[in-house]
């Protein structure tokens, strides 16, 4: 049912958006911090990733599940709650990276180069802007192609829809994240095309596999707040 014109108080919409910023956060400091490479090759293009890849995609289970319960509306709003917060954590790190540092801390740890290697990845221009121009685009496309799908699908096969507007928003998201990103000199050219396909199949995989989660979800959700959203 809609819900236009009524003023509804949801019991789960603020613990459902705090889990979605949060991940959004960690996987983008792992992404930063580390790439994996588990010796496995397709077609000789070594799968590496980067380490946020095994998180991020609940970003997008959770962006179907708002979009699907609670409609476009409400998701976008999060969505653009979540990349507020990124655009704040970029902005303290920077802060962060360019206060002088106490020189019994360096000693111990490394200094400034340490905090660069790992948490300054979030705050140098190229990973910041690879970031967030990837996941706007990726999550509201995703958000967006779910939305209507529903609509036009009468809200019948949610598995089709969750894994068809994972498909495009998902690669939106991996391709424009490391082509900014090796733009930018964060990652070597060399490895563009194996972090794209890589990050692409476990990104599409994740969430394919955890389609009953996203059924349950959405089917609790629904009952318990009483709402089932076509916008």
């Amino acid at each position: 049912m809609g819900i236009k014109g009524q003023t509804v108080s949801f019991k789960y919409l603020d613990l459902i958006a705090a889990f979605f910023v949060s991940i959004l956060v960690v996987s983008n400091i792992a992404s930063s911090a580390k790439i994996v490479d588990v010796g496995i090759s397709i077609f000789s293009i070594p799968l590496a990733f980067d380490g946020g890849t095994l998180l991020f995609p609940f970003v997008y289970v959770l962006g179907d599940v708002l979009t699907e319960v609670y409609g476009f509306k409400t998701a976008r709003r999060v969505i653009l709650t979540g990349f507020a917060v990124m655009v704040l954590t970029a902005l303290v790190f920077f802060v962060l990276g360019i206060l002088p540092p106490e020189e019994g801390w360096s000693a111990e740890t490394g200094g400034n180069a340490a905090f660069n290697a790992i948490l300054g990845g979030m705050s140098r221009g190229g990973i910041v802007l690879a970031s967030l121009s990837a996941y706007l685009a990726g999550e509201l496309s995703n958000s967006l192609v779910l939305s209507k799908l529903k609509t036009l699908m009468k809200g019948r096969m949610l598995w089709v829809r969750t894994i068809g507007s994972t498909l495009a928003g998902e690669l939106l998201d991996t391709v424009i994240f490391v082509l900014i990103a090796s733009a930018a000199g964060v990652f070597p050219w060399e490895i563009f095309l194996s972090l794209v396909i890589t990050n692409y199949i476990l990104k599409c995989g994740i969430e394919a596999a955890v389609t009953p989660f996203t059924y349950w979800a959405c089917g609790f959700l629904k009952r318990k707040e009483g709402v089932d959203v076509y916008e």
